[in-house]
């Protein structure tokens, strides 16, 4: 699940892998913001950095897989010249690239899940990259998804909170810093709906 085989295998599966709807607490929580630079961390298919881009921003998408990349730029050239000219596409593996510091005013990574202290790490770059009085945005299913009929992969490793998120951050540095745990309605693989639970961590750096 960790490699870049694996991704271009999955999104060569299918024509698409996702819903082509950006993420809806990325939309919540940018929606009435002021657009500036942004790095969209696990781009995918490109919804979220598109739906950026029509907004105004600057998008800097990154992602593994190169197959994913791929269709992500087609989306967005269907999307308009002048929102695909708004966003940058970059292959690179999170378990190690490293973005320059303090150079964005939003950073988003929705739903990447990787072992505990390989997240753990990929979270410290992503926050050293926010400027002051930009937004940390990181969004992820939550543990007690395990605990449904989600069928979620038996990896409890892969999975967090938002207050482990948040106990690593420092009030010193982090004027606003919310860790929730939102419940909503989802289809599980039979059909039924569920409730399951995200993992949402949305945090501003201070101006100073």
């Amino acid at each position: 699940m960790l490699t870049q085989e694996f991704w271009d295998a999955r999104y060569r599966s299918a024509e698409s892998i996702w819903s082509g709807n950006p993420n809806p607490h990325l939309v919540a929580h940018v929606a009435d913001l002021a657009p500036g630079s942004a790095l969209d961390v696990g781009s995918g298919e490109g919804a979220d950095a598109i739906w950026l881009a029509t907004r105004g921003w600057q998008v800097t998408g990154i992602d593994l897989s190169t197959v994913a990349l791929e269709r992500a730029a087609q989306l967005a050239s269907r999307a308009g010249q002048d929102i695909a000219e708004r966003i940058t596409w970059e292959q690179a593996d999170a378990l190690s690239w490293d973005p320059a510091p303090r150079q964005f005013d939003l950073v988003s990574a929705q739903f990447m899940h990787l072992p505990r202290l390989a997240r753990e790490a990929l979270h410290r770059r992503l926050a050293a990259a926010v400027r002051p009085g930009g937004m940390l945005l990181i969004v992820g299913h939550h543990p007690a998804d395990l605990d449904t009929s989600m069928g979620r992969p038996n990896l409890p490793d892969f999975f967090f909170t938002a207050d482990e998120l948040a106990a690593v951050l420092s009030p010193q540095e982090w004027g606003s810093i919310v860790a929730a745990a939102p419940e909503r309605q989802a289809l599980d693989p039979e059909g039924r709906a569920v409730t399951i639970r995200d993992a949402v961590l949305c945090a501003v750096r201070r101006e100073r």
